[in-house]
């Protein structure tokens, strides 16, 4: 039962329905709203006043991304990255475990991508392929695995709710497969771990779909740029992984805007990140390492 009370307060009824009882409150002025007037927004719910005020507000680059990626896909899920916390989660996981004494150093071993791994006529070690993604989730230190999984965090929020749960996913892995392929052929006298790749595989896609939106990708260039010279002139850093994940990322991400707004666009991204896949996987397959040392 309620009270007199209860019925008086306005605050208990939608605003634009005083008949109907609520109290779910909207997360912009937190006035109160009923499920027909409710918008899903990345966190909580908006009225529809709140959400004409957003429209009007909107860049002429988030206009364009409407119109051609539809809103449905920028909103998708409600706009929360689930995937890109999850990555964070388990990676952080996994990496904080290496840490532990006793156990960190056999996960480490584990986990981590030599090429060697891939040619065990050449190697005399197991053929273990699938190292080429596991490497993504163990790091070389807690520093390596804060920035990484930082970068993760930032780039997640954009990409994310944009592209939706299955192409990010789908990205991120190519890129890390992508980094793991480059440093077979580029140095596989070496060892590597990290997710690197497949974040420098992100960072790229962010740049090609923003352009591709008429967006200012000038900040996110720069940022590229800054970070691919870094990993050139800092010893002890696989700028190898780095360049393997943008090329990877960048064929992924122009393949997502060139399916966009086709006919069967599922089919269409499906197929051709599988056909990048499986060159990939060709290239590492036949064009085997010079040197091979026991670098793991």
């Amino acid at each position: 039962m309620t009270t007199p009370e209860f019925h008086a307060n306005t605050d208990n009824f939608c605003y634009r329905h005083p008949g109907r009882q609520s109290f779910v409150l909207c997360q912009r002025c937190l006035r109160t709203i009923c499920p027909e007037c409710q918008t899903q927004a990345p966190v909580g719910v908006i009225c529809p006043e709140c959400m004409q005020e957003q429209r009007r507000n909107q860049t002429p680059a988030q206009r364009r991304a409407n119109r051609r990626w539809g809103a449905r896909s920028l909103t998708a899920v409600g706009g929360r990255p689930l995937v890109t916390y999850w990555i964070i989660g388990i990676t952080s996981a996994v990496s904080l475990l290496q840490l532990v004494p006793g156990i960190g150093q056999p996960i480490t071993n584990a986990l981590l991508f030599w090429a060697g791994y891939l040619y065990p006529s050449l190697s005399g070690e197991p053929f273990e392929p699938w190292r080429m993604l596991t490497a993504m989730l163990v790091h070389g230190g807690f520093i390596h695995l804060g920035l990484n999984m930082l970068a993760l965090w930032m780039l997640g929020q954009q990409l994310e709710p944009l592209l939706g749960r299955a192409k990010f996913l789908t990205l991120y892995l190519v890129g890390g497969l992508g980094g793991s392929v480059a440093m077979a052929l580029l140095d596989p006298s070496q060892s590597t771990v990290g997710a690197s790749g497949a974040i420098f595989g992100l960072l790229v896609a962010l740049l090609v779909i923003g352009r591709h939106l008429g967006g200012n990708v000038v900040g996110i260039l720069v940022v590229l740029v800054i970070n691919f010279v870094y990993g050139f002139i800092v010893p002890g850093i696989a700028w190898q992984a780095h360049v393997g994940g943008a090329v990877a990322g960048a064929l992924v991400s122009l393949v997502y805007v060139t399916a966009h707004g086709r006919r069967n666009a599922r089919f269409w991204w499906i197929g051709l990140v599988s056909a990048i896949v499986l060159v990939l996987l060709v290239v590492v397959a036949t064009i085997p390492p010079l040197i091979i040392t026991a670098g793991h």
